[in-house]
């Protein structure tokens, strides 16, 4: 019996995917565990398998579409199967160009004379007097004022999805008169017709256009939101880590004598600040407009940077774990980040940020935070300072720190002292263990 393979709901807060491939053709057979196509929410990225075997009776979905969860998005089952009570509101058809409804060429919403089907096997297809294009394409056609009856659609059954939009534009496929030097010709004739006809831009070899991938959208929309609707400022403090080096060279010496895992200095950074935080209420929050959310316990949100973006995966409850509870879960958080895996669902619900740049070399830089939340910590790297030790010049191993925090939900007192803490529980690292 034929079964409709839906788009799985990733975490609760997920209600739509984009379709990055579609590995199956219509017609093909599939075994079970068979990759039928991949897919990725903002921040993650997922394939699905094939749960029985059979033939792929329809692909309601195309590359590059977004697809609700739960709906449709391919049909498997045996050849000659009635599938019609699976199709939802996806309508069959042979795939090939129907007649217009009416003499007029139809006109779609945003004005262009769409070339009727009949006129070349390569047209749009009109069912019902609507033509066939996805919602992405469909906006991006609003926006970019494509002449559609130009587009040549590559999606199921003559539909037209974004990638035809875009091809479109890049050949030139305009409705109206671009600007003198936009890059694009006129699309007028002397008698007031359409002319959308390919520009062939001499100087395109100069430069290379990539569309911006979804999930750094998603990071552009959410750091232009925090820096224009935030009041941030930044605190810059260091310590002197003489401590937490001598302490984590003994771990590495003797880790696997003791069965602990490879604790890290971000993995100690972490521990300390959820303990300290616990103090300080005001930067372990969220501000919600007129209201401030004061949390309990310490869900760590730790910036990851993966080969698809920057992602803040949480660690929950960090300030009850174990120094070594807390290094195993921090780096299964991280790898599951990396490799694209992780749920939706602890990609939020962070009350406090840590991102650490000490790798890349910096010495201080201004982190910007992850709203709701009233603070981040931006961890720096490692140098040699000198200080005065009962009259005498000390070197020393420096770490700084650098706090930004919300102005409108706290001031810059609690702030510092907050930083302050920190610095002396990493100075005293052995003694914050104790407690």
């Amino acid at each position: 019996m034929a079964e409709a393979v839906i788009m799985p709901r990733q975490g609760q807060s997920v209600e739509s995917c984009l379709v990055t491939s579609i590995n199956k053709k219509k017609g093909d057979t599939v075994n079970a565990g068979d990759i039928l196509f991949a897919y990725e929410t903002d921040k993650s990225s997922f394939e699905e398998e094939a749960k029985i075997s059979g033939t792929v009776l329809e692909i309601l979905t195309s590359e590059g579409e977004e697809v609700e969860c739960l709906a449709p998005v391919m049909i498997i089952g045996q050849a000659g199967e009635d599938i019609s009570a699976l199709m939802g509101d996806k309508i069959i058809n042979s795939g090939r160009p129907m007649a217009a409804p009416t003499e007029e060429t139809p006109v779609d919403t945003v004005g262009a004379r769409i070339a009727r089907p009949q006129e070349t096997e390569t047209a749009p297809i009109i069912t019902g007097g609507e033509l066939k294009i996805s919602p992405r394409a469909k906006n991006y056609a609003d926006k970019a004022r494509v002449d559609l009856s130009k587009v040549v659609p590559s999606g199921p059954d003559g539909r037209i999805i974004e990638r035809d939009i875009i091809a479109a534009v890049n050949n030139g496929y305009r409705l109206f008169n671009e600007p003198v030097g936009s890059g694009l010709i006129p699309t007028e004739n002397a008698d007031g017709t359409d002319k959308s006809v390919p520009y062939d831009d001499k100087s395109s070899n100069e430069y290379t256009d990539v569309k911006l991938p979804n999930i750094r959208k998603i990071i552009a929309k959410a750091m232009h939101a925090s820096l224009s609707e935030m009041a941030q400022l930044t605190l810059n403090s260091s310590f002197d880590a003489t401590n937490i080096l001598k302490f984590r060279q003994n771990l590495k010496s003797n880790a696997q004598v003791l069965g602990l895992e490879n604790i890290t200095l971000n993995d100690i950074i972490l521990y300390a600040a959820s303990r300290t935080l616990k103090s300080h209420k005001e930067v372990n929050a969220h501000y919600l407009g007129d209201t401030i959310r004061y949390f309990n316990s310490v869900n760590l949100g730790v910036a990851v940077d993966t080969e698809r973006g920057l992602v803040v995966p949480t660690i929950f409850g960090a300030d009850k774990l174990s120094l070594n509870e807390l290094a195993k879960q921090s780096k299964l958080t991280v790898s599951e980040a990396q490799s694209g895996t992780i749920s939706p669902d602890k990609l939020k619900g962070g009350t406090f940020t840590i991102t650490n740049l000490g790798a890349l070399g910096i010495e201080s830089f201004t982190p910007v935070i992850n709203p709701p939340q009233t603070c981040i910590l931006g961890v720096n790297n490692i140098t040699r300072r000198v200080k005065q030790v009962n009259g005498q010049d000390i070197f020393y191993d420096c770490m700084s720190l650098s706090l930004t925090f919300d102005h409108r939900a706290l001031d810059g007192a609690p702030a510092a002292r907050f930083l302050k803490d920190l610095c002396a529980a990493l100075e005293n690292f052995d003694l914050l263990l104790a407690k």
